[in-house]
Formats: C-alpha cells, sequence, structure tokens
C-alpha cells in the first residue's frame, strides 16, 4: 500500500522518501511510458525503457483497463471528444496541446512558428524526464523509494505530465468537471474503464501532492 513522500536528511542528504509495492512501481512506469510513446516525435526509432512484467495485482487490471494509449477513455457527458485534432486544422493528438501549450492562441501561424522553435527541445526535455522516472523506480527496493533533490523535481514533472493526459483523456476542463469524475468514480461498475482511469487519475494527483508538499521550504 503506497505511502506518500516525505522530506529526510538535509542540505546536500536531503531525500524524498515513499513507499510504492511492486505493483505501484510497475503502474507508474507503465504510465511514464505511454506519455513518452505520445511525446516521441512520429517516426523516432527512440527505444522504450524496459518496463517490469505485469502482475495479477489489482493496479495492473487498472492499467490494461486503460489500454496502449489509456484506452481513449471517455466519460459521460465529457466535453473532450475533439477529433484527435490540435490547434487550428493540425491533425495533433489534443493531449500534446495539454503538454506544449499554443503560445499564441489568436494567431495560428505564430504558434507554429514558437512550436517550430522550441518544441523539439521540450520535448526532448520531457522524454529525459519520463525516462529518468522509469528507472529511479526501476531501481527501487523493498518498496522503498527515495529521490535526490534534482530527482524529485524531474519526478514532479513526469507525474504532471501523465496527469495531463490523463486528465484530457477524461475531459478535464473545469472545475465542474473534477466533481463530474467524482459522482462517475461514485456510481460506476468498478470494471468500468472509466472508473479505473479516475482511480489512477485520483493516485496520481494524490502522490503528486505528496511530494509537491515535501518539497516545500518548512516556516
Amino acid at each position: 500500500m503506497a505511502r506518500g513522500f516525505v522530506k529526510r536528511g538535509k542540505g546536500a542528504g536531503v531525500r524524498y522518501a515513499a513507499r510504492l509495492d511492486e505493483a505501484e512501481r510497475a503502474l507508474l512506469i507503465e504510465l511514464f511510458g505511454q506519455v513518452r510513446d505520445l511525446i516521441v516525435p512520429p517516426g523516432s526509432v527512440a527505444a522504450q525503457p524496459d518496463t517490469p512484467p505485469e502482475g495479477d495485482d489489482p493496479f495492473d487490471a487498472i492499467v490494461a483497463g486503460l489500454g496502449a494509449d489509456f484506452g481513449n477513455v471517455t466519460v459521460p457527458d465529457s466535453p473532450a471528444d475533439l477529433g484527435g485534432r490540435g490547434f487550428g486544422a493540425e491533425d495533433r493528438d489534443p493531449a500534446l496541446d495539454r503538454l506544449f501549450p499554443a503560445a499564441n492562441r489568436t494567431d495560428e501561424e505564430a504558434a507554429k512558428e514558437f512550436r517550430r522553435l522550441t518544441e523539439a527541445s521540450l520535448r526532448d526535455r520531457k522524454i529525459s524526464g519520463l525516462d529518468a522516472a522509469c528507472a529511479a523506480l526501476a531501481k527501487s527496493v523493498d518498496d522503498r523509494f527515495e529521490l535526490s533533490e534534482d530527482k524529485a523535481r524531474s519526478f514532479l514533472v513526469a507525474l504532471t505530465d501523465v496527469r495531463l493526459v490523463l486528465g484530457d483523456r477524461l475531459g478535464l476542463r473545469e472545475d465542474a468537471d473534477a466533481q463530474r469524475l467524482q459522482e462517475i468514480a461514485e456510481i460506476a461498475d468498478p470494471a468500468d474503464p472509466a472508473a479505473y482511469a479516475i482511480v489512477v487519475y485520483d493516485f496520481l494527483t494524490w502522490l503528486q501532492e505528496t511530494l509537491a508538499t515535501s518539497m516545500l521550504p518548512k516556516r
């Protein structure tokens, strides 16, 4: 059973420690890998980091329910059906516009030019961060998961990226959407992929909040 992050030590020896069992770590590695695949440019031969085998734990069932691209999860009354198109008329997974938002939403040409100049380096940084997060999880021993200061910041960004993608799949656009998802989760069949996705999103949110809170300077 997961335990959230807490800060250990001081100065150069500071560590951010959590407890994540094997299935929970496998879930995170799988999700980081899926987002990595989404970010990698089409036609790229960038290798996917190794992932541990799936077991019989319920968290593995969540991953299976989400599918290779979060199962294209949809939930009742979701406003997220954008037909797979991004900014303007460009064919683009809308989740990418959450990860790489347009610099100018009123001028399509300016937005495309900004993307051309900056997106490649942003993709590289996000891919590197997701790879580092997977590597850190793979090295965890006896369910104890620790991060240095630098790796904690990178891990926080990786969690944010996964939540942005899953939030897009769930149709999270405003505060009312979060309430809608909570209501769905309370009545949905546990076998429903949408229910799985909501559970995963809540888990990611909780884990991210514990890490971010532990990194705040104490007053």
